[in-house]
């Protein structure tokens, strides 16, 4: 290839294999600048309806235009191959400066900030890229952060070469994972739950990708990972995180619950746009500019508020709902057959008090239960409370139990009925003495025998 002219462009070097083509340096003899030429493997384009769809979405592509999105500049076939000319890029992919550690938290954040941007764009524009991975986001030598492939990733949805879903789709990611291991098994651990199972696809797939990326860059790791990779697909589908704050200090919580809502199962539980990702990132880079914590806008908490309520049981919601239609219809009996409203009203306040007393006792008592569960598992040394936070000292565990520990508050927190829900911080590297000092710092809830004593 080296040599060899597509039109106006000039193969001058090789640059790097991808899972779909090779791309290589090459030069437009005709505005006489650089550009990133890659040509795709047969394999993909083989098929003239499939060529025809890429090549139209290549060129819808081609009109995003945004800082954050690596410009596509041109698209063609010759004979059997179909290439794409695209902006070249003078920088490290964020998988190599994530290999480096060349990422601290506020490089992650500013980099999530521009990615969410470049989506918004996008989707704005009715483009959805499927394939945001930390191969697929340049950052430049000045810190721009850049997106690539935009409109090639649905060369690898199979559907589109059928009219409908086949009775074997919910396998089917599964089966592209074990046959070409080698072509998508980089993607497969930021896949979203509805990729993982074959389900059709929208913008917040793309939001969910964003989430591992930037849980990926903040920590280090992947938030999920297999034996194999159809244990990468299940746990995307059915397994939850392993929270931030236990992997890595001084992560604010704000930065948690911005991946966590990104990294819902299902797709109506995540954000509804990349541009409120944006700006919920802007917020905590500010807060981690400036140590000011940036408040949750009220229309974001009523939003949780409600899909937490939508989560809940008819068992949960039934004596809530009880106790609320009994009062009323008590404070109406009693007007209605007392001659002394007075009475009526001091026997009101009364059962009003005990009702009242019940339900601002019952976050303590729900974190209690939380307390008593929790302390079943073998690695808990400690918890304590301290204000709206559960502060659980470990040994060093599996991530079960960091899960498990997260699902178990995140059952308080449902179960909740007014005030902030309780953030939990989970810690594994404290010796005898700093748990000592852990449990000096608020109210103990739980002390394992061989941990040291509960102060009085």
């Amino acid at each position: 290839m080296i040599g060899r002219s597509f039109g106006p462009y000039r193969i001058d070097e090789a640059l790097g294999q991808g899972g779909m083509g090779q791309v290589y340096r090459a030069f437009d003899t005709r505005l006489g600048r650089p550009v990133a030429f890659k040509v795709l493997d047969p394999k993909f384009t083989a098929d003239p309806e499939r060529r025809r769809r890429f090549l139209q979405e290549a060129r819808a592509a081609c009109a995003v235009n945004h800082p954050a999105i690596a410009q596509i500049y041109d698209v063609g076939e010759e004979s059997d191959r179909a290439w794409i000319v695209l902006e070249l890029v003078d920088g490290s992919t964020v998988r190599d400066l994530i290999a480096r550690g060349e990422i601290d938290l506020l490089g992650a954040i500013d980099i999530g900030i521009q990615i969410a941007e470049g989506l918004a764009r996008a989707h704005e524009a009715g483009i959805v890229h499927r394939d945001i991975k930390a191969e697929n986001v340049m950052v430049t030598r000045d810190g721009h952060a850049k997106i690539l492939d935009f409109g090639l990733a649905k060369l690898l949805d199979s559907r589109l070469d059928t009219p409908a879903p086949s009775e074997d789709e919910r396998s089917r990611m599964e089966t592209i994972a074990e046959t070409q291991a080698g072509l998508v098994l980089g993607t497969i651990g930021y896949m979203s739950p509805e990729q993982a199972r074959g389900r059709a696809v929208d913008h917040r797939s793309d939001l969910f990708s964003l989430g591992v990326l930037i849980y990926e860059m903040v920590s280090g790791q992947r938030p999920f990972t297999g034996a194999s990779p159809v244990d990468t697909l299940h746990a995307i589908a059915f397994e939850e995180i392993r929270p931030l704050t236990t992997i890595r200090e001084n992560v604010p919580a704000s930065v948690q619950r911005v991946v966590a809502r990104c990294l819902r199962k299902r797709p109506e539980d995540r954000y509804e746009s990349a541009r409120e990702v944006a700006r919920d990132l802007a917020g905590i880079r500010r807060e981690i500019e400036t140590g000011v914590s940036t408040p949750v806008p009220l229309a974001d908490r009523l939003r949780e508020e409600w899909a937490a309520l939508r989560e809940r049981t008819p068992a949960e919601l039934a004596w809530p709902l009880g106790i609320a239609v009994g009062a009323v219809a008590l404070l109406v009996f009693l007007l209605w057959r007392d001659e002394s409203p007075l009475s009526s009203l001091i026997l009101l306040a009364i059962v009003t008090a005990i009702a009242w007393r019940r339900v601002r006792n019952r976050n303590r008592v729900l974190l209690g239960r939380f307390a008593h569960r929790a302390a079943k598992i073998p690695q808990v040394r400690a918890i304590v409370q301290r204000g709206t936070t559960a502060v659980v000292a470990i040994d060093p565990a599996p991530a079960a139990v960091y899960v498990r520990l997260h699902a178990l508050l995140e059952q308080v927190n449902r179960k909740m009925f007014y005030g902030p829900p309780y953030a939990l911080e989970i810690r594994d590297d404290l010796g005898d003495d700093r748990v000592t000092g852990v449990l000096r710092s608020g109210a103990a809830l739980y002390v394992r025998e061989t941990a040291p004593e509960r102060r009085s």
